[in-house]
């Protein structure tokens, strides 16, 4: 973060700031007494009529929430896709086609309606698909509290928090959130939890004196931040920053500021969108001119032959399909605690290739837990993650002092879980002292039976220069004073040490050996506390007394430890060809520690760079960085640093998922191509940035879904193979009767539109239910550079569209030919022709019963997959041969669609052209079997 005072947000009317506007640093740097003066305040806070006019002038204590598209013009866009467009402009044309009609068609005019129908009802299902998945509301002002204690005319009152403006005078104490950024005027043993703002979960001392011109806002120890909380102890602060120009505000803006990315998914479907619609305009274009050209057709007749063309090849059902394909893959997600916010992400997140992770509060849980005790030269592991005291200490009677020690000298307290407000274990204090109390409960030290037996009648508070907290307490034998700390500062005060259950001398070796083991346990990237004891032969010893000549317990070793299901999370992602970077506030040496805890990194000569390191780095540089190591933890970042990172695996053609909790992680999770936050503790900050919600805050539910999201686009690719193989069999008996010049459409483009709907859309999204084929997430994410219409793609439904193209083309001109009669005599009223148009639209809905089994599969027989394991594909084929049976046979719609009966051996014909057609495709996956290299024999 600058230290300089950030620029006004846009839209709020405020006037040049005085003379004296000081930036944080400049009051940061500034004696308290001199606080007030830069402020244009004093002790006794604002007058009530100073507080209103600057709340007029500056606005509000809140961020405005960004602003979201219209309702409209979401609805519009469900109609400004090129598939939507090239139809809304064929149903302008019909529909003008039918006005200059002489007498007029009513054929014209139902062709132009029904085309407007569909495209209206793919759009309505699209629009509340996308609706429903990211519809969330504005809970950013959930993290700001909503009152705040100021003192006006020298009196204090609670006021709402939106109310406070610069140069307030605030009062803060224990569980207290912040309501704005402030300049610690008074501070009483103040800690303050700063981990939603700068990722780090150790809490942080806070006080009022001066610090040096220069240091950097988030560094200044006499500050404290909107979206923060208070530990423990007391302060009196002012406030210098509100609303927009707080911290807080300063990354809410740099999030508002991102512009959100087209997904891999969207990009790819507006590129075929492109492809597919030039196709069909062109062929239209050259059938309109052949025909107009080689028959005596007149133009309009022309037009609605060549009409048949460009319908035949647009996938008018394609758009509703993705949306209700992904919105089920959706539902699926939100079954394994993933909320998506937006359809697309689902195929995204299956296509990532690096995930940028936040290591507090995602890798791991955010509860500092202790992980080793060492007493008489010994470690003691204590198993167990987080403040549930669930768990054991390696020979517990061996260290029951040491925890008894530890736990009575502390000030935090832990508190079982409340069902009723859904709270679950928790600490109310300092987390470290919480791990300590934690770890007394696994070990069956009741700490409040030994509060009552020895109670406390005294203490020394915790302080930065000594780094140590002390309690004394009475017991039947005397005073005793309990004293937790710095190893180092806690050492040089001890002159024995309890060994064995013994106190002998601390002698040099015996010191040596104390600081090599709490060296060892730093180097673990643990966090050490040393806890020591001494009698007392009265109740009111001074501090020096207290703390000195004391007998050292054993060192307390602690960590913010990794979510149990973590490493395998880890390892699935790793093994699928993921990347998985680190970027986290916190320090290297504890961030490469939690690193290799996990598996992220696994060899020796990782990429570890620190936030200072990537401010001095060029992009090139930072680039090269990236390229020559795989594996990269990137520590000490400030939110700016988080963004930048992410832009620069993307700049590298990557897809990039970003993970977060807390409000420095939004801008990256907006730049991200889907940005992930935690749904439990993460802040409304990230949740509003991101995409995607972990409902459960586990980073295995990511693995989950990339599972789901790859099995998205295998079963996209399924019904895109499925719908344009019968695209063909629609175009070819049409182009085929241009080219020798049969003067009627072998299918009109509402018998294509009637196909499109009634065997598309429910069999295709019955293929886009399909479970995840096994070993998905053995594979290495699909190339960047992949197309939905690839090569494999397009020879599958070229060869599966030939062979229904070839049968529908001989069930046509087979039945016309049965009349024996010359092409000039064929009218739209000859029963024949009618007979004929219907064998073509049954034949094309017949073999596509048989397409979408044999497309379940790329190379597995349907006899292996089973034809019967996905019953919701047959209802939906059965359900398309329904309705064109309908369409056959009721009076009513024979007349609408032109059509006629058919008889058995009619149908019999049809499907023994779908059974060839799945017999083909079985043959081919034999073949794509046979060729497949075959494992090497042991």
């Amino acid at each position: 973060m600058t230290t300089d005072a950030p620029a006004t947000p846009a839209g709020l009317d405020v006037p040049d700031p005085p003379a004296h506007h000081e930036t944080a640093g400049s009051i940061s740097a500034r004696s308290p007494a001199e606080v007030f003066d830069a402020l244009e305040s004093s002790s006794r806070g604002l007058t009530a009529t100073s507080a209103a006019s600057r709340l007029a002038a500056l606005g509000p204590n809140e961020l405005r929430a960004a602003k979201r598209p219209p309702v409209i013009r979401k609805v519009l866009a469900q109609f400004t896709n090129l598939f939507a467009l090239v139809l809304l402009g064929a149903s302008v044309i019909t529909f003008a086609s039918y006005l200059i009609q002489s007498p007029r068609d009513t054929g014209s005019l139902e062709l132009a309606v029904a085309i407007l129908a569909v495209v209206v009802l793919n759009g309505a299902i699209g629009f509340f698909q996308e609706y429903s998945a990211e519809k969330t509301s504005e809970a950013l002002q959930a993290l700001v509290p909503h009152t705040a204690r100021v003192r006006r005319d020298g009196a204090l009152a609670d006021i709402p928090a939106r109310g406070i403006v610069r140069g307030d005078v605030f009062v803060l104490e224990a569980g207290d959130d912040i309501c704005c950024d402030g300049r610690l005027v008074e501070a009483h043993d103040l800690t303050v939890d700063d981990v939603a703002l700068t990722g780090e979960s150790a809490p942080v001392h806070r006080t009022a004196a001066a610090v040096p011109a220069g240091t950097a806002t988030m560094d200044a120890a006499n500050l404290v931040f909107m979206g923060t909380s208070v530990v423990e102890g007391t302060a009196t602060a002012v406030a210098f920053a509100t609303g927009a120009d707080t911290q807080f505000g300063q990354i809410y803006q740099m999030t508002t500021q991102v512009t959100e990315v087209a997904s891999p998914l969207q990009r790819n479907v507006n590129r075929m969108a492109r492809q597919v619609s030039a196709v069909a305009v062109a062929l239209a274009a050259l059938v309109f001119g052949l025909r107009a050209a080689t028959t005596s057709a007149g133009l309009v007749d022309s037009f609605v032959f060549a009409l048949g063309v460009m319908v035949a090849l647009v996938p008018e059902g394609l758009p509703a399909t993705l949306s209700v394909s992904l919105a089920i893959a959706v539902r699926r997600m939100a079954a394994r605690h993933a909320l998506i916010k937006r359809l697309a992400a689902v195929e995204t997140l299956g296509s990532t290739t690096v995930i940028c992770t936040d290591k507090t509060g995602t890798l791991t849980k955010a509860e500092m837990t202790v992980t080793v005790l060492w007493e008489s030269g010994r470690r003691h592991p204590v198993s167990g993650v987080g403040y549930q005291p669930e768990g054991a200490v390696s020979e517990p009677d061996q260290v029951t002092e040491l925890l008894q020690a530890g736990a009575q000298c502390c000030d935090a307290r832990l508190l079982a879980p409340d069902p009723t407000h859904h709270l679950d274990w928790r600490i109310l204090g300092d987390t470290t002292e919480g791990a300590i109390i934690v770890a007394a409960a696994k070990a069956g030290v009741d700490t409040a039976a030994a509060n009552t037996a020895a109670p406390r009648i005294g203490e020394f508070p915790f302080d930065h220069e000594r780094k140590l907290m002390t309690t004394l307490h009475r017991t039947p034998a005397g005073c005793v004073s309990y004293v937790k700390g710095s190893p180092q500062e806690l050492l040089g005060r001890c002159d024995t040490i309890s060994w064995a259950g013994s106190d002998v001398p601390l002698t040099e070796d015996g010191r040596r050996q104390v600081t090599g083991a709490g060296d060892q346990l730093a180097g673990e990237a643990l966090r050490v506390l040393a806890v020591a004891r001494r009698h007392l032969d009265n109740d009111h010893p001074g501090q020096d007394l207290a703390e000195h000549g004391l007998t050292l317990l054993g060192l307390v070793a602690m960590m913010d430890p990794p979510r149990p299901d973590v490493i395998d999370a880890v390892a699935a992602c790793r093994k699928a060809g993921i990347r998985i970077a680190m970027v986290t506030g916190d320090y290297g040496v504890t961030a490469e520690a939690i690193a290799r805890r996990v598996g992220i990194i696994t060899g020796p000569h990782p990429g570890v760079v620190s936030g200072q390191q990537l401010e001095a780095m060029s992009a090139t540089q930072l680039t090269g960085e990236l390229t020559s190591h795989s594996e990269m933890v990137f520590a000490r970042v400030r939110p700016e640093h988080k963004q930048r990172i992410v832009a620069a695996y993307q700049h590298l053609g990557q897809i990039v998922a970003a993970t977060g909790d807390g409000v420095n992680d939004a801008p990256a999770l907006k730049q991200a191509d889907i940005g992930v936050a935690m749904g439990v503790t993460g802040t409304d900050v990230a949740r509003e940035a991101a995409v995607m919600v972990l409902l459960d805050d586990s980073f295995a539910s990511i693995a989950a879904s990339v599972e789901l999201g790859r099995s998205v686009y295998a079963n996209i690719r399924k019904f895109i193979i499925y719908i344009f193989s019968h695209n063909i069999s629609e175009i070819a008996p049409i182009l085929l009767a241009a080219a020798i010049a049969f003067p009627l459409v072998p299918l009109s483009a509402l018998q294509v539109l009637s196909i499109d709907l009634g065997s598309d859309i429910l069999p295709a999204l019955a293929l886009g239910a399909e479970p995840p084929d096994s070993g998905v997430m053995t594979r290495p994410p699909r190339p960047v550079t992949e197309r939905l219409l690839s090569g494999p793609v397009v020879r599958r439904f070229l060869f599966l569209g030939a062979i229904q193209a070839a049968g529908v083309c001989f069930a046509f001109f087979w039945r016309i030919h049965s009349a024996h009669l010359g092409f000039s005599h064929f009218t739209a009223a000859n029963p024949v022709y009618r007979e004929a148009r219907t064998m073509t639209q049954a034949g094309i809905v017949v073999s596509q019963f048989f397409n979408s089994l044999t497309v379940r599969s790329e190379d597995q027989s349907i006899l292996t997959i089973g034809i019967f394991t996905n019953r919701r594909l047959l209802l939906a084929g059965a359900f398309g041969i329904a309705l064109v049976s309908c369409i056959s046979y009721i009076p009513v719609l024979q007349h609408v669609f032109g059509t006629a009966g058919l008889t058995v051996w009619d149908w019999l014909m049809l499907t023994s052209f779908g059974i060839a057609l799945l017999l083909a495709d079985e043959c081919r996956k034999a073949v794509v079997r046979h060729r497949r290299p075959q494992p090497p024999i042991n």
